[in-house]
């Protein structure tokens, strides 16, 4: 049976996330004082948000990596993994058309763009990846949303404000497509979409193999 509200919710999540984060980057062009640190509380206090909303009807992945990762692990089936990767993309592309229609004359849509070699691009977005996944993982065995909420949140400010100048720090296919789209602007779209899912699954690799290490 389709889990409708779990896929709106997704749906929703992927949305606001897109839309206030990448907003954020858009705004920052014209008030300039915003920085880093505007562009980063933005994407982690709408991430801690849409968990405390959405937590409990979709789980608030708002990110295919993430889904990809927790199919991995289990925790949704096959078929829901698909739907949440589909309204994810969709959420976040139609969020990024909505700023251009607010924003027509931004010179950007706060696409993710590296400021580094293409190595430290792939080493940066695979580690911030694995960090945030390994987060989630860890937090989500005290099955309290509340806490999640705040830890993943201030997560992906933190690795967002660290990693933003860099690479703008993704860490999320959606948050990037859904820019890359609506731009035009698809040179670098495929790293940003393979890496921080091979960086996710490779903190669910190493959550195994702490697991596995401690019951021998």
């Amino acid at each position: 049976m389709m889990n409708v509200k779990a896929y709106l919710a997704e749906f929703v999540g992927t949305f606001n996330l897109v839309f206030f984060g990448t907003g954020a980057v858009i705004l920052n062009n014209y008030f300039p004082s915003i920085g880093a640190l505007g562009i980063s509380i933005a994407f982690g206090l709408t991430v801690t948000i849409m968990i405390v909303l959405l937590g409990n009807i979709s789980g608030a992945h708002i990110n295919p990596a993430v889904t990809i990762a927790l199919y991995m692990e289990r925790v949704i089936e096959r078929k829901s993994a698909i739907i949440y990767f589909l309204v994810q993309v969709i959420g976040a592309t139609l969020a990024s058309w909505l700023l251009l229609e607010i924003f027509p004359n931004t010179t950007t849509l706060g696409e993710t763009l590296p400021a580094v070699s293409f190595l430290k691009l792939c080493w940066i977005e695979f580690t911030i990846s694995f960090l945030l996944m390994l987060s989630i993982l860890w937090i989500i065995t005290f099955e309290k949303l509340w806490l999640t909420s705040i830890v993943v949140g201030f997560v992906v400010f933190l690795l967002a404000y660290l990693a933003g100048p860099y690479t703008g720090a993704s860490m999320n296919p959606a948050r990037s497509i859904g820019p890359a789209i609506i731009s035009g602007n698809l040179q670098y779209i495929w790293v940003y979409i393979f890496v921080p899912i091979a960086g996710m699954l490779a903190a669910v690799i190493s959550k195994r193999g702490i697991l596995l290490l401690k019951t021998n």
